[in-house]
């Protein structure tokens, strides 16, 4: 049984890709949400599957997501991956 969460994905270019959903994540204040993805790429060096992570922004019925480029932004991205992943070892 497959309980993968897959999206179709498109690029600005208009080409399309489905990607899988690995997780959401909310700001702790929870005025942001972002979700981690895979394409299910493998890093050549390391054999690690290659995740990405974005800032969802909400366009009517259609969802946005945008790179994150503010430093403080991604070191707060960075804490709730770690609360995740402390969780996890728990």
């Amino acid at each position: 049984m497959d309980n993968k969460e897959m999206a179709e994905l498109i690029d600005i270019d208009g080409l399309s890709s489905d990607v899988e959903i690995v997780t959401y994540l909310n700001s702790e204040d929870n005025k942001r949400q972002y979700v981690v993805y895979t394409k299910e790429e493998i890093q050549e060096q390391t054999g690690n599957q290659v995740i990405y992570i974005a800032k969802i922004i909400p366009e009517g019925n259609v969802l946005r997501l945008e790179e994150i480029t503010d430093d403080l932004e991604w070191i707060d991205v960075q804490h709730l991956l770690k609360a995740i992943a402390n969780a996890q070892v728990n």
